[in-house]
């Protein structure tokens, strides 16, 4: 009985010590836990820096993104003040990329009246990173109030302090960006595409003599520097070519000099029409093309409508999508003049 006994008190005592050594694993597995949390935590500040440089050309909604997820991912609420520091570094990287531009604006003692030379955005700061805040069209009157030193204008817009960029304001009334005169055809371009920027002086039903007589004088009224006029007659009088070229060498000289150019757009094809033919529109478009004065810069209307195609009711005129798409093609030469 008695070598019983001592067995049952040595099974107590190796009991009690492997109770003891698994409560210590436990501690020591846990401890190695909370180890591990803290180095992921313990993130080099050069790496942080380095994500945050790859985020600096991203937009703005990202780099916010950015922030919330470092905030929510990295951070299991156990901090560490390396980590907190961490965090701060980079919310100085994200705040750095939502800078807007600086500038600084020197009043005018007197608003000064201006104008708009192109239709121009209107914004809350002088920089493209500034919201905008409306859009004024081309001569546009521009009250202007200052002028910031890194080239943009402080004006009063709609009872707000706004900014223009220079280079679309001038001090005088610019001559309109672009003037076309014809015929019935120039008529209904101007129906398919507006007025915007653009002035018209033409007349169904005429030619020659109302180009002379009519049209030339209102010329100089209706434009000035910068002026990009498009000449589009002769459908109505094709017998009349030669008179179109003197016509306009005689005056190329005069628009030249004002700041025009030039551009004579020619006759375009006509279905099945029975007043005129295409093989009469040829002719006259070639004695033109090789007898205008070389600062005249030909439009080919003709070869473009014969290859991308045309609707016309009557064999003459056109559908307004015939129109836009022809108006489209004088804007690509004319830019690329």
């Amino acid at each position: 009985m008695k070598r019983q006994h001592i067995n049952v008190n040595n099974l107590i005592i190796l009991s009690a010590f492997a109770a003891s050594f698994l409560i210590i694993s436990v501690i020591a597995v846990n401890l190695e836990k909370e180890n591990e949390r803290v180095v992921s935590l313990n993130i080099p500040e050069e790496t942080v820096m380095t994500s945050d440089a790859g985020q600096a050309s991203t937009a703005d909604t990202e780099s916010d993104d950015y922030d919330d997820y470092a905030a929510d991912d990295y951070f299991y609420g156990t901090q560490t003040e390396e980590a907190a520091e961490t965090v701060t570094v980079s919310a100085k990287e994200a705040t750095a990329v939502l800078e807007k531009t600086v500038f600084t604006v020197t009043k005018y003692e007197a608003p000064v009246t201006m104008f708009t030379s192109d239709t121009v955005n209107v914004r809350s700061g002088a920089g493209t990173d500034y919201d905008k805040v409306g859009k004024l069209r081309w001569g546009s009157n521009v009250s202007v109030t200052g002028e910031t030193d890194n080239g943009w204008y402080e004006v009063s817009y709609k009872d707000i302090t706004a900014f223009v960029i220079k280079d679309y304001v001038v001090a005088e009334l610019p001559g309109i960006p672009y003037l076309f005169v014809g015929d019935s055809r120039t008529v209904q371009l101007k129906m398919a595409v507006g007025s915007t920027d653009k002035a018209y002086i033409a007349k169904i039903g005429e030619g020659y003599n109302y180009f002379n007589s009519t049209v030339l004088p209102q010329i100089s009224s209706n434009a000035g520097n910068g002026t990009k006029m498009i000449i589009n007659f002769g459908v109505n009088d094709l017998a009349n070519a030669g008179k179109y070229v003197k016509l306009v060498n005689n005056n190329i000289d005069t628009w030249i000099n004002a700041g025009m150019t030039v551009y004579y757009a020619a006759v375009t094809p006509v279905g099945n029409c029975p007043t005129v033919t295409n093989a009469q529109i040829e002719a006259f478009n070639a004695k033109l093309q090789t007898e205008l004065d070389p600062r005249v810069i030909w439009i080919d209307g003709y070869t473009y409508l014969q290859q991308a195609g045309f609707s016309t009711a009557d064999g003459l005129h056109y559908s307004a999508d015939t129109y836009r798409s022809l108006y489209s093609y004088y804007m690509s030469v004319i830019n690329q003049a």
